[in-house]
């Protein structure tokens, strides 16, 4: 990692964006139909979850220029209100609470932005195809294989009405992981054999739990709990393991592995060490390992592809570059990546919208990555190997108990 990177990656590290207070839940309501949006018009949005990636996102929303930010929803009210003031949102618009989400789809708005933690995605995503709306969303695609197949039927009724869907992933924006990956898979290391995955980040904390949920739902706690969260390696190890499916150009069939809790007094369930290897149907394996510890190691998302006639190098925080037996390719470093892949999938995002492009082409590959994690998270809290078929046909839901909250 250069000095550079390394300075900005301990600023603006993922999960030190997601917002802790940014939670809501939905339930069904009426349809409402969205005004076609008319080319190089701005785009009214809704902002559900405001927490300090929602509110990273809102600031690059208002400096793209093509967007209009008229209403915001929070668990949280002082946060929604926070908010509020400073976008210039009319009190009208802000909504809190686990019924705000109806306040911010029923507003006048064309798309909304989804940044809440990933157990309410389901039904969030569900409300806003119903009410007729474009959709932007960070990921993971939900907690569990309920969800996220709920989130893949929804998204495919968004493209049927011809609205757009947008996850957020950031490597899958960058042009040199772009046109590393081609590379690969048009032969430039031969056939692969392995890929190898890594993410080291620091943990959150994880305090003691509380007569209700709210408590978690503040300062990242959540990402320590699974029903939640997904847990560490669904929530962040996603990053890694994304890109090696993206090199991989298909599912993994099975995972074994071994995980265990190493953080000090944790009251969550989530793991926070993982090791893992995916077995893939062209023989590829995929070893991933993880950690989330405050143990003052560097923040790393990479993967490196070991091929027959050389390899892939693609990180996160350093660079991509191919060494190879046919002269490689030298790539170049990855900048700002966090910030930077944002900011690209919201131009990308307002294009679509605007010029009626509706391929939705992140929707699967998101979904897919999820799956992955669940799968991993699965397979090593078991301590066996499971395959991906039994992983969805057993279909386990995790329930977030939200009992007493407003």
């Amino acid at each position: 990692m250069t000095a550079a990177n390394d300075g900005h990656m301990r600023r603006f590290t993922r999960r030190g964006f997601l917002s802790a207070g940014a939670v809501l839940s939905f339930t069904a309501i009426e349809a409402k139909a969205v005004a076609g949006t008319q080319a190089n018009s701005r785009i009214k949005v809704g902002l559900i979850g405001l927490g300090d990636r929602g509110r990273m996102i809102a600031g690059m929303i208002q400096r793209h220029g093509g967007y209009e930010i008229v209403a915001v929803a929070d668990y949280f009210e002082q946060v929604a209100n926070a908010t509020g003031d400073r976008l210039g949102v009319s009190k009208e618009n802000r909504f809190s609470g686990l019924l705000g989400y109806k306040g911010v789809l029923s507003a006048d708005v064309d798309a909304v932005f989804l940044e809440t933690p990933p157990y309410c995605f389901p039904e969030h995503v569900e409300a806003a195809v119903e009410a007729g709306r474009h959709i932007y969303i960070a990921k993971p695609l939900g907690c569990d294989v309920p969800g996220c197949l709920r989130i893949r039927d929804a998204a495919r009724k968004t493209t049927t009405n011809k609205r757009v869907f947008l996850c957020d992933f950031q490597t899958r924006t960058d042009p040199f992981f772009i046109e590393g990956v081609k590379r690969v898979r048009e032969g430039a290391i031969g056939p692969i054999g392995m890929i190898i995955a890594e993410y080291n980040e620091e943990s959150l904390t994880d305090p003691p739990k509380t007569g209700n949920v709210e408590s978690r739902l503040q300062n990242l706690i959540w990402t320590a709990d699974e029903n939640l969260g997904g847990s560490y390696l669904v929530n962040a190890g996603i990053h890694a393991i994304d890109v090696a499916l993206w090199i991989a150009g298909q599912m993994p069939t099975s995972a074994t592995g071994v995980s265990r809790i190493l953080r000090a007094n944790p009251h969550g369930d989530s793991h926070d060490i993982f090791s893992l290897i995916y077995e893939f149907p062209n023989g590829i394996v995929l070893n991933y390992h993880g950690e989330y510890l405050n143990n003052h190691s560097d923040y790393h998302s990479d993967c490196v592809a070991q091929g027959a006639d050389g390899w892939l190098e693609a990180s996160y925080t350093t660079r991509v570059r191919i060494l190879g037996a046919h002269g490689g390719w030298r790539g170049g470093d990855v900048v700002n990546l966090y910030v930077a892949g944002a900011e690209r999938n919201i131009g990308t995002f307002h294009k679509s919208v605007t010029g009626g492009v509706y391929d939705n082409p992140t929707v699967e590959p998101s979904i897919q990555a999820t799956l992955a994690t669940i799968l991993g998270r699965e397979a090593a809290r078991r301590r066996i190997k499971l395959t991906l078929d039994e992983v969805l046909r057993e279909n386990r839901r995790l329930e977030p108990d939200l009992a007493e909250q407003k």
